[in-house]
């Protein structure tokens, strides 16, 4: 059965919630405060546009090089435990008790160390994100077929032109199943970076508007915030099956 693409499914499945929102604000009468009608969400977004097209244009700068420099320290970190077996065996404990830690409790303590500008919020999406990188890439290179590497090396190919070659190239799909969650979770290291301390972005909005009660404003933030992450994590997709055409048969949704 030929499935429906993701560009019909997910106007569908927007329009389908928008509606089901309504239906519930209008049947259970809830106050707006409370949780506002689309409507009113709609208006508030129309109403605050330059506040919150500024916002999102923050946090998605956020959200890029936090994206970026998390998949470096991810791929840099596979490749070191995958060639010296030794490290891994320390660092692999250093990088799990870093994914223990709650966000919530490290985000204050990056605020204080790095300030309040973008530089805490880029370290937190980093934190956020390295961890699937690190363990995708990490899992490709020790999943590379052992034919292949034989091949390479009845073909007097050195070890670095089989990493170069033979397990890297092998290892992108699994690369790009950890960078598609990568790209779907880095919004979320910056937003709560925003909200425990910074004077800018849609955390720092939302949060202004949910201590005014301006719970109209705050969902039109998460509505934003919302289409970046779809759009992001649909251009990381739509990238990988272009750059990495051998990883074309994994399943996305």
């Amino acid at each position: 059965m030929t499935s429906i693409p993701l560009y019909f499914r997910i106007p569908i499945l927007i329009i389908s919630l928008l509606l089901i929102w309504q239906g519930i604000y209008q049947f259970f009468g809830i106050p707006p405060y409370l949780l506002p009608s689309p409507i009113s969400v709609f208006i508030a977004f129309k109403d605050n546009q330059a506040l919150l097209w500024n916002a999102a244009f923050i946090t998605f700068n956020e959200t890029i090089l936090g994206l970026i420099l998390g998949c470096a320290l991810g791929m840099a970190l596979a490749l070191l435990m995958s060639l010296i077996p030794f490290v891994r065996q320390w660092l692999m404990p250093i990088i799990l008790i870093s994914q223990s830690i709650p966000t919530f409790a490290l985000a204050p303590l990056l605020v204080l160390w790095f300030g309040f500008g973008m530089n805490s919020k880029i370290v937190m999406a980093m934190i956020m994100i390295f961890f699937p990188v690190t363990s995708a890439f990490f899992d490709g290179l020790n999943r590379t077929p052992l034919g292949w590497i034989e091949l390479g090396k009845t073909m007097n190919a050195s070890p670095l032109r089989q990493l170069l070659f033979i397990r890297i190239p092998a290892a992108l799909p699994a690369f790009a199943s950890g960078l598609r969650i990568a790209a779907a979770i880095a919004p979320i290291g910056a937003v709560i970076g925003e909200w425990v301390g910074a004077s800018s972005g849609l955390g720092f909005l939302m949060q202004n508007a949910n201590s005014r009660f301006q719970t109209d404003l705050m969902f039109a933030a998460l509505f934003l915030l919302s289409i970046m992450t779809i759009c992001l994590w649909g251009t990381v997709t739509f990238s990988t099956k272009k750059l990495i055409p051998w990883a074309e048969d994994t399943q996305t949704f």
